[in-house]
């Protein structure tokens, strides 16, 4: 898979956290391209990194496929070089600027498989990807490098949709999306233990299904007050999760409608600086997210997006 494995690390700069403080991410990977969008993905990391310390990893994919080669084999070595120049200079820059330990990896092969297999490789315990590739296109890289790497990644994964001047690795306002299910509590303490570490305000939103528009019943007054009596219980688990969890303190919302309608519209009218969703939910179904609310929350959500696995 990786035929060529080239390392360029040299004159890493460690930054020596808090000792008090119980670092969440340890080892973040970020796939880059040289593409503005994954250049907001580095510095979003990089100044993660400073904050907090820990160590980031740079990875370069180079993709060739056989066809391709068998037409014009110098290509590949000439890719290589850029890609290798390409890594050289972003990590001179962000251990110049951020003073960060940083380690960059050309690799050979399909970027989401590579950016998995490092992600595995090198123990990472967050992948941080753009929202888009090089070749400029304006739409996310859902089906492509970003939903391979959400689905098959064994680390979170961010998703970042913002400028790079924008990317200051801290988060203050915080939404989870939360149905009770396994995947939502895990980000839900992804979002308590951010919060302790920046002082986050998190907010729970559950959203009623609309089960009419789903089996065509008709919803009486009685069936109504079932269906906010059992949101109350599934933001009380919620909240007994906090409380377990050191205490922090949540606001909570209970809303009715396609659920990635009403996180996407929450999300702009709290002005959150973060999503942190499961890969899947709500609709109870153990799969991958292509086609699910998370995807269609990183689609379309104006802020970036914590997936947590």
């Amino acid at each position: 898979m990786l035929d060529k494995h080239k390392d360029q690390t040299r004159d890493n700069v460690q930054v020596m956290p808090d000792p008090k403080e119980k670092k969440m991410y340890e080892t973040i990977l970020v796939g880059f391209d040289e593409s503005q969008s994954s250049r907001a993905a580095l510095i979003e990391a990089a100044n993660r990194v400073k904050r907090h310390g820990g160590k980031l990893i740079l990875v370069h994919a180079v993709y060739f496929d056989t066809e391709e080669f068998g037409l014009a084999p110098e290509q590949l070595e000439k890719r290589f070089k850029v890609g290798e120049k390409a890594c050289v200079q972003t990590k001179e820059m962000l251990t110049s600027e951020f003073g960060i330990e940083v380690q960059s990896l050309l690799c050979e092969g399909d970027p989401p498989a590579v950016i998995v297999d490092i992600a595995r490789e090198k123990q990472a315990n967050l992948i941080v990807l753009g929202t888009y590739g090089r070749r400029g296109l304006n739409r996310l890289l859902m089906g492509s490098v970003t939903s391979q790497v959400i689905v098959n990644s064994p680390a979170d994964v961010l998703v970042i949709k913002k400028p790079c001047e924008e990317c200051t690795g801290e988060y203050k306002s915080i939404l989870v999306p939360f149905d009770a299910s396994v995947p939502s509590q895990k980000a839900l303490n992804r979002a308590l233990h951010l919060s302790k570490i920046d002082n986050a305000e998190i907010t729970v939103l559950y959203v009623i299904p609309r089960y009419e528009e789903m089996i065509g019943f008709f919803r009486t007054g009685s069936i109504q007050k079932s269906l906010m009596l059992e949101a109350q219980k599934i933001l009380d688990t919620a909240n007994r999760l906090a409380s377990a969890n050191g205490g922090v303190s949540l606001k909570t919302e209970i809303l009715e409608g396609p659920a990635s309608e009403e996180i996407i519209k929450t999300s702009a009218s709290l002005k959150n600086d973060l999503i942190i969703m499961g890969s899947h939910g709500y609709t109870g179904v153990d799969r991958a997210i292509l086609g699910s609310t998370t995807e269609r929350v990183i689609t379309n959500a104006s802020c970036p997006v914590l997936v947590a696995k």
